[in-house]
C-alpha cells in the first residue's frame, strides 16, 4: 500500500511538474511563433504599399481591388526620376545651385518606366499578394482604397490592408492571442496589423512603425 502511493505521489509530483513548465514555456513559445508570422506579414503588407504607391503614380488614385493591383504589378510599368551626376564640393562652395547645374548639364534627371514586377515582386508570384503568410486556409488581406477631402477643400487619396489578429495568427494558442486583442482594445488600437487608412491621411503608415 505505502508503495502504491509513493508511485501515486511521484506521478503526481510530474504531473504538476509538466504543467509549471507548460505555463511557463506556452508563452514564449507563442511570442516566438507571432514574432515570425508578425515579420512575413509586415513584408507582405510593405509590398501592397509599395505596389498601391506605383499603381497612385500612373493612376493618381489608389484601388480597393486586388485583381485590379495584382494585374497591375504583373503588366504595368511606373515612373521613376533617375539621377545623374552631383554636384562637387567646390561647386557648392562657389555657390552653383542645383539648378543651375541642371541647365549646365552637370546634373540629369531622366524619367524612365520601370517593371512593376521586376522592381517590386522579386522571386515572389504576384497571385500571392494577396495571401496572408502561414494562414492554413489561404486568408485574405482586407484591402480598401478611397479619397478624402481637407479641411482646405484638398482631396486626397487613401488606400489601407490589413488582417487581424485572429486570422494571421490562427492556429496559436487562442487564450494568448485573446490577450493580445484585449490589449488593442484597451489602447483603441487595431487588433491586428494594417497599413495605411481610409478614415485619415497617414503618409500610408503602419500600424507597426
Amino acid at each position: 500500500m505505502k508503495t502504491a502511493l509513493q508511485i501515486i505521489f511521484v506521478f503526481v509530483i510530474l504531473g504538476l511538474g509538466y504543467l509549471i513548465y507548460d505555463s511557463i514555456n506556452q508563452p514564449i513559445e507563442f511570442q516566438d511563433q507571432q514574432a515570425k508570422r508578425q515579420t512575413a506579414v509586415v513584408n507582405r503588407l510593405k509590398m501592397i504599399r509599395e505596389a498601391q504607391v506605383a499603381y497612385k503614380s500612373i493612376y493618381e488614385k489608389y484601388t480597393g481591388s486586388f485583381d485590379t493591383l495584382i494585374d497591375f504589378v504583373k503588366t504595368g510599368n511606373f515612373k521613376i526620376t533617375k539621377n545623374e551626376g552631383s554636384l562637387t564640393d567646390s561647386m557648392l562652395n562657389a555657390g552653383m545651385t542645383e539648378k543651375e547645374a541642371l541647365k549646365l548639364g552637370i546634373i540629369k534627371r531622366d524619367t524612365v518606366l520601370v517593371s512593376v514586377k521586376d522592381s517590386l515582386c522579386g522571386e515572389l508570384d504576384p497571385d500571392s499578394l494577396r495571401f496572408v503568410p502561414f494562414s492554413p486556409d489561404k486568408a485574405q488581406f482586407e484591402i480598401a482604397a478611397t479619397a478624402l477631402t481637407s479641411s482646405s477643400g484638398l482631396v486626397i487619396p487613401v488606400f489601407e490592408a490589413s488582417v487581424t489578429n485572429k486570422v494571421y495568427l490562427k492556429g496559436l494558442d487562442n487564450q494568448e492571442r485573446i490577450n493580445l486583442d484585449d490589449m488593442a482594445k484597451k489602447l483603441g488600437r487595431f487588433p491586428g496589423l494594417k497599413v495605411g487608412s481610409v478614415e485619415e491621411a497617414n503618409n500610408n503608415a503602419g500600424n507597426w512603425e
